[in-house]
């Protein structure tokens, strides 16, 4: 296996001299401070790599800088037991495929060289979409397993919507009860207003949500979770109709569902519980609170989201948490210190750096997976605008224009899984890989599509050994087709057009 193969491409490698084997006998030395990554390394790796010196050596320097990292042979240096874990996943990628396989011999040659690395970005994360299609606990953890190799370091977990609530809160039982399934799901885009007549459904307790958090931080992937609202309940108000303006059930079809949350007293103290519940179980700084396409009539006052995210706020700094909301919040004046999510455009990415907030870029025309991956008739329910791998690739995080002061503000990159058309862990892999793969070595900082290209068969070999059901280069295989499940191609004008007029109440214009 070459060096050249590595996803995403180090700062730089050189060949040194030698080689090495790993076996059952190589010894692992390392701090106390390094022992969960030595024993996740144990794990990875299938030996038991027994403590002693003249082998694996993993070591702290913290003059690197938290998540860099060296690679010399068998020593891993890292700034943080972050950088240390990274390097761990370098060497993985180094071995041959088999060893990445839970099955076979554990005895491996390894090539001597010298990797020198870090990350251009902070936040290099990936948004999953478990309310639109529930994803078991196994395979949420399966998803940060390959989140993490790619080096990613952030889960963006998506937990309700309008089609299904996805997690207990205490004291509010028919969330889970009521909230957390619906009688059918859409085939396809909306347009076609076909369904499947299956009922859907799904929620994690309290318990799931500790093990997915637990397993994340030992992966140095932080879990950032998201509760949308006062928009996108619509299986809130089907539990606990006082909380909108009637019953209504959990929604069936896809799109945005104009019963929302009504602001009123109970819907706050409601609110409130559920922030509360997220900071109790998820360590994240940062919680969602989403913010994204409320529809307004059924309020009195069309310009009360505003108030209401203030409110949400100020709850959550008195947790000693932030608000991570998609760049609506930005409509009518986010709070200070409020993280945003800029999805929009470029557009939105500059307003909110110029008015002082911190921002993940996460541009659907650039980085969103459901969007269909070519023109072939056999992908998927095709939706949304073509999203080639050279286009998830050429993804920048920091938009044209900004002062340096301003470019500071942006943290990174955020790829997002949207699952409307993904009724499964293999539909989630054919859509996310090689994209994924794209992204993670775009927010590492390298910039050429053609070298990415030329190591990526490698990779695959990778991601085959993982059992990642991933799309082949060549097109769509036979299988991959949905030919029950249509979907709307869009074309790049359109929605270019489209995002123009949404993002018109932006402070300034915020120009697309």
């Amino acid at each position: 296996m070459s060096a050249r193969g590595l996803v995403p491409e180090p700062e730089s490698v050189d060949a040194a001299e030698g080689g090495f084997r790993l076996w059952a006998g190589t010894p692992l030395a390392c701090p106390p401070e390094l022992a969960g990554v030595a024993q996740w390394l144990r794990g990875a790796l299938r030996l038991p790599l027994p403590v002693g010196a003249g082998g694996l050596d993993l070591r702290l320097d913290p003059g690197l800088g938290a998540e860099a990292y060296r690679l010399d042979g068998l020593t891993i240096t890292g700034g943080s037991a972050a950088g240390v874990f990274y390097g761990c996943q370098t060497l993985r990628q180094l071995l041959p495929p088999q060893a990445l396989r839970r099955a076979g011999p554990a005895d491996w040659p390894l090539a001597a060289v010298r990797v020198r690395d870090r990350p251009a970005y902070g936040w290099r994360g990936v948004m999953l979409d478990v309310a639109r299609h529930f994803m078991p606990v196994a395979d949420v953890l399966r998803f940060v397993d390959l989140a993490a190799f790619h080096k990613l370091n952030v889960l963006h977990l998506h937990l309700t919507d309008d089609q299904g609530w996805r997690l207990e809160v205490p004291g509010w039982p028919r969330l889970t009860e009521t909230g957390s399934w619906r009688t059918e799901s859409m085939l396809g885009a909306r347009q076609h207003a076909t369904f499947d007549g299956r009922p859907h459904g799904g929620f994690y307790t309290t318990d799931d949500l500790r093990e997915i958090v637990a397993y994340a931080e030992e992966r140095h992937v932080r879990v950032v979770p998201e509760v949308d609202m006062p928009g996108h309940m619509q299986a809130a108000v089907a539990a606990y109709p006082q909380l909108g303006a009637g019953p209504q059930p959990v929604r069936t079809s896809w799109g945005i569902s104009p019963h929302v949350l009504n602001l009123g007293e109970e819907s706050l103290a409601f609110c409130r519980a559920v922030l509360d519940h997220l900071c109790d179980v998820f360590p994240s700084e940062v919680i969602g609170i989403g913010g994204d396409e409320c529809p307004t009539e059924e309020w009195d006052d069309p310009d009360r989201q505003p108030w209401f995210t203030a409110r949400m706020a100020e709850h959550l700094a008195d947790r000693g948490r932030r608000v991570y909301g998609w760049d609506e919040i930005l409509e009518g004046g986010a709070p200070a210190g409020a993280v945003v999510a800029a999805w929009r455009g470029a557009g939105p990415a500059s307003v909110a750096a110029r008015l002082g907030h911190p921002v993940v870029a996460c541009p659907d025309i650039e980085v969103y997976l459901d969007y269909r991956q070519s023109d072939d008739p056999g992908e998927p329910t095709p939706v949304g605008t073509r999203l080639t791998l050279a286009d998830v690739y050429a993804f920048t995080p920091v938009p044209e224009g900004l002062s340096e002061k301003e470019r500071e503000l942006v943290l990174g990159g955020q790829a997002n899984v949207w699952t409307e058309h993904m009724d499964s862990a293999r539909a989630v892999d054919y859509m996310t890989y090689p994209r994924l793969s794209a992204f993670a070595e775009a927010v590492w900082g390298r910039r050429s599509y053609e070298d990415f290209a030329s190591r990526l068969p490698e990779h695959l070999a990778r991601l085959d050994a993982l059992g990642v059901n991933y799309r082949p280069l060549t097109g769509p295989r036979p299988w991959d087709a949905r030919p029950d499940a249509p979907g709307n191609p869009r074309t790049w004008p359109d929605r270019l057009a489209e995002l123009r007029e949404m993002t018109r109440r932006l402070p300034s214009g915020g120009p697309v």
